[in-house]
């Protein structure tokens, strides 16, 4: 399947107009990390500090979860607050806005698929949200961490 018919199959409009060059958004782009983020090694940082065994980005029924921990039917994601519409304090951006509101909305049904997927299978979903991590939302954070180990 060729990356046209993809965005056109995801509700995506097909073309976006771009400000910069296909190089400078290639370089911007592949700076993205889809794991290894500092929210998550912050999140690792804390289980270890705990003693909480735990495995990261592994598949469950096919699907990447970032967080399983040992001995539990636990698992943990820890979502960027852009990336995944969080409800506290995305915006969103004043270019584009019909693609980035689709583009978050398919990913926060995303979201919700696999976690009622995973909850049905029953596994314990807990969500971290990144801004969580911030300084000023640390207790915040560290409750979000308390209710994941349980």
């Amino acid at each position: 399947m060729d990356a046209d018919t993809l965005l056109k199959s995801n509700g995506l409009p097909k073309r976006m107009v771009d400000t910069v060059s296909k190089a400078v958004r290639s370089r911007i782009m592949s700076r993205i990390r889809g794991k290894d983020t500092k929210p998550e090694l912050l999140f690792a940082k804390y289980l270890r500090s705990k003693g909480i065994k735990y495995r990261r980005n592994v598949r469950i029924q096919g699907h990447r979860v970032d967080f399983r921990l040992v001995g539990t039917k636990t698992v943990v994601f820890v979502h960027g607050c852009f990336w995944h519409g969080c409800p506290s304090c995305f915006r969103l951006p004043k270019s584009n806005r019909t693609f980035w509101s689709r583009k978050i909305e398919l990913n926060k049904r995303r979201d919700f698929r696999l976690s009622s997927l995973l909850r049905k299978q029953g596994w314990l979903v807990r969500t971290v949200w990144e801004h969580a991590g911030r300084p000023g939302h640390r207790k915040i954070f560290i409750r979000s961490l308390k209710r994941a180990k349980q």
